[in-house]
């Protein structure tokens, strides 16, 4: 059992690092990798651990990539976060993500919910603070019932607290992994919110921008989606990944590995993961 899609502290998650290879280990996870949200800063930690629990671990990313309908993230895998392009457009993004975390504040205080930027900053732990991190404290305070309500109230698209920030747009996303070294997926194809030959058009469009994959195992995936992404990979000849999106105590719904309890991510998507990188290396050094 493995997984490649997961967070922590330093981004939405409620685990550091290396708590979550202290997990992994615990189920018997074969692999797995840290997926942080625009930041790579914890995976010094997590490499680390799992080099101590005898796991295989992954140095990963999730960017946010600017589309018009939708959202979509792509993952970067066994990326060299000392590639001075990929920390600098993280910084950018990160830059990006605190101004708008100012006026989402500004926004929920003068709609009456008063809150500080401390509140909201004690549930971010070491890094990136995002709208997951204003639910919690709007639920904290009592302003909502439930983490989920503070996004269809107040923090969700269209609502009166939402405020956009800076994204890459997919082929930037796509290079800055590649130039890294990593391997570009497009993560849980379904946020897109595209028809079946939409998302065959869009995918096909990523890959000639350098797309080497497409998460198909995924929590939220039904059988019918793990069917449809599977072939989609066969046919433009992508890597299938998965993983949970865990989060920790900020999701508790997902567990690690399993998600809502029927994903099985296989073993071999480690090995098909490593091929593909080893032809990015191979492509990059001619």
């Amino acid at each position: 059992m493995i997984d490649l899609h997961m967070h922590s502290t330093f981004s939405d998650g409620s685990l550091k690092p290396a708590q979550l290879v202290e997990e992994g280990a615990r189920i018997r996870l074969k692999g797995m990798a840290l997926t942080d949200h625009d930041s790579t800063a914890g995976v010094p930690q997590f490499m680390a651990a799992c080099a101590a629990q005898g796991v295989v671990g992954i140095p990963g990313v999730e960017i946010s990539a600017e589309i018009a309908k939708g959202t979509m993230h792509v993952l970067g895998y066994h990326v060299d976060r000392d590639c001075r392009e990929l920390e600098g457009v993280l910084e950018q993004i990160r830059d990006g993500r605190e101004s708008r975390n100012r006026k989402i504040l500004g926004k929920l205080c003068a709609a009456g919910l008063e809150l500080t930027w401390d509140e909201v900053a004690a549930f971010a732990g070491e890094d990136v603070v995002g709208r997951p991190h204003f639910a919690q404290a709007l639920l904290a305070k009592g302003y909502v019932s439930s983490k989920d309500a503070a996004f269809e109230l107040y923090l969700a698209k269209g609502r009166p607290a939402y405020v956009d920030r800076f994204r890459l747009p997919p082929r930037e996303s796509i290079a800055t992994i590649l130039a890294a070294g990593g391997v570009p997926v497009l993560s849980h194809p379904f946020t897109l919110d595209l028809s079946q030959k939409a998302l065959k058009d869009t995918v096909t469009e990523l890959k000639s921008y350098g797309l080497a994959g497409l998460e198909v195992y995924y929590s939220e995936h039904t059988p019918e989606m793990t069917k449809q992404y599977l072939s989609l990979c066969a046919s433009l000849g992508l890597v299938a990944t998965g993983g949970s999106d865990f989060h920790g105590d900020v999701n508790p719904k997902v567990s690690m590995g399993t998600g809502f309890g029927q994903l099985c991510v296989p073993d071999d998507v480690l090995e098909n993961l490593q091929r593909v990188k080893d032809e990015v290396s191979a492509r990059k050094r001619g």
